[in-house]
């Protein structure tokens, strides 16, 4: 574990570095640094491993306890590619790297060690970002960022991965943070994706996100198998995303971790050309960009995926539900985070197709959200959870939806964000398994309420929770109605005797200045 105020320095000493740079291109170049300098650590740790064991005569790899006739073992690549090292060139190596860090081309040599590493490693041609060279930071700067960046040691860590990963995430928050709303197209708190994948519990299969961003969807469910007892490679990863430099930021976050994730040839929009399409999955998360009007509509009028209406042209948010319930294998799951608007919108026929989807028996959850929980958006959200087949995964709850509204959880972690506790999370996912199983659920006034497609029906098909869940009960404070009326009315008349008074004297400096009313 990393600590706190470990990761703060060195976001601090990096962003002091940042100059009049974009946060949006600063990013790249900080958090592709961080990934040379793991891959490189990683190198060493192994080659260390290496030398160990051709050097040591009850290895059955020995060679000889003398370097000069071992040394050149230490540059075989096998040893490396079989405990899936990445291998790195010599040129390429934070070392070298480092002792030219002062000279005016460093920028280029970086590039160079990006390039090199590609032609080496298949599975990051084409992933790694190469814009060092071209850099607009000031002389010097990125010598400095090189030897800031030298002060975290992966190689001293027995869990290197577990190191980076901490030190990305950190890193792509507080860019979020920075960037502000462009933030928000590809990064989505950890909190808020733990409780997409506590409620979905994705155990094995086929994982998806059509909307990838840096791929944090896919590293909550790996930390989801690996804390229930299961295999990372339970489950299989893909991902798709149109923005180019995030997809290699994807790549690369995920490279870190070790995962055979398939993010597909290229960056490519998802509704234009699908990477997958002959795949179905089981469990699909995405938080896709909220109320997108750019998307293309106009292209897809007769598209397959539609099966419950045509999306607006000018709101992609129905049309991002309907792809991922294309996706879906038979029993699949996916969880959807959106704008609060898509619950209640009746703009370009959004209600009609909501309407079918609920009559379709396709929506089995929906959880409002309190505010303040995105780095860089005050826009409140909801989750939707949908599936195909509403007898699998539990106890047949054919026109049933659970309705959940948790806008009074979350605690304030700083003045302006508020974050879900592990209790929170725990919360929900507790109550969708209580209701889904049959065993142990119960409505609860101002929080769940599980509702028939008739209840519904008399709302409008709107999904908003608050419609549903009422009022929470209020605990008797043992006043009597007429006494506590009584007193109302009286602080009430206070107020406005209190009221009068300061108009007066306001009205009165008035007049004092010369003006009258």
């Amino acid at each position: 574990m990393v600590s706190t105020e470990f990761k703060q320095t060195l976001w601090k000493s990096a962003d002091k570095l940042r100059a009049q740079m974009d946060a949006a291109e600063y990013k790249h170049l900080v958090l592709g640094l961080i990934f040379l300098k793991y891959i490189s650590d990683t190198f060493a740790k192994q080659q260390d491993k290496v030398r160990e064991m051709v050097s040591d005569p009850s290895s059955e790899y020995f060679i000889s306890e003398d370097p000069a006739e071992f040394v050149g073992e230490l540059e075989e690549r096998d040893y490396y590619t079989q405990d899936n090292v990445f291998w790195v060139p010599q040129e390429a190596r934070w070392e070298t790297l480092r002792s030219k860090a002062k000279q005016p081309d460093i920028g280029s040599l970086i590039d160079g060690a990006m390039t090199a590493i590609e032609n080496e490693n298949s599975s990051l041609r084409g992933k790694l970002d190469k814009r060092f060279g071209r850099t607009e930071l000031g002389q010097g700067i990125l010598g400095e960022l090189v030897d800031l960046i030298s002060t975290i040691g992966f190689a001293d860590s027995d869990n290197s991965s577990d190191l980076l990963g901490e030190v990305y995430e950190y890193f792509l928050g507080q860019f979020a943070s920075a960037e502000g709303k462009k933030g928000g197209q590809f990064y989505t708190p950890s909190h808020v994706v733990k409780t997409l994948v506590a409620v979905l519990s994705p155990h094995n299969g086929r994982v998806y996100d059509p909307c990838c961003g840096s791929g944090g969807m896919f590293v909550q469910s790996e930390e989801f198998v690996k804390s229930h007892g299961g295999r990372v490679d339970d489950i299989s990863i893909y991902g798709q995303e149109s923005n180019p430099t995030t997809w290699r930021l994807a790549a690369m976050n995920l490279a870190i971790r070790g995962f055979a994730a398939d993010l597909g040839k290229e960056p490519a929009d998802t509704f234009a050309r699908d990477q997958f399409p002959d795949l179905k999955f089981d469990y699909i998360m995405a938080n896709p960009p909220f109320n997108i009007s750019d998307w293309g509509g106009e292209k897809y009028e007769s598209d397959p995926r539609w099966k419950f209406g045509r999306p607006p042209v000018g709101n992609a948010n129905y049309a991002w539900l309907q792809h991922m319930l294309w996706k879906l294998r038979p029993g699949g799951q996916a969880g959807v985070v959106l704008a609060n608007g898509s619950m209640s919108s009746n703009q370009s026929g959004e209600g009609q197709i909501r309407e079918a989807m609920v009559r379709g028996d396709v929506v089995e959850v929906m959880i409002s959200l309190p505010g303040q929980l995105f780095l860089n958006t005050q826009i409140p959200v909801c989750l939707w959870f949908m599936t195909n087949d509403k007898t699998a995964n539990g106890r047949d709850r054919r026109g049933e939806t659970l309705f959940i509204d948790a806008r009074q959880l979350g605690s304030m972690e700083t003045r302006v964000l508020k974050i879900f506790t592990d209790e929170d999370i725990a919360k929900i996912a507790d109550t969708v398994e209580a209701w889904k199983s049959g065993d142990g659920y119960e409505d609860i006034a101002g929080f769940c309420k599980s509702a028939s497609l008739d209840e519904i029906e008399k709302d409008g098909f709107i999904l908003t929770p608050g419609r549903y869940v009422g009022a929470s009960d209020v605990d008797d404070d043992d006043e009597p109605f007429e006494d506590k009326i009584e007193r109302m009315v009286a602080t009430m008349r206070s107020h406005q005797s209190e009221g009068v008074l300061l108009d007066s004297e306001i009205f009165n400096n008035f007049g004092r200045l010369g003006y009258e009313f």
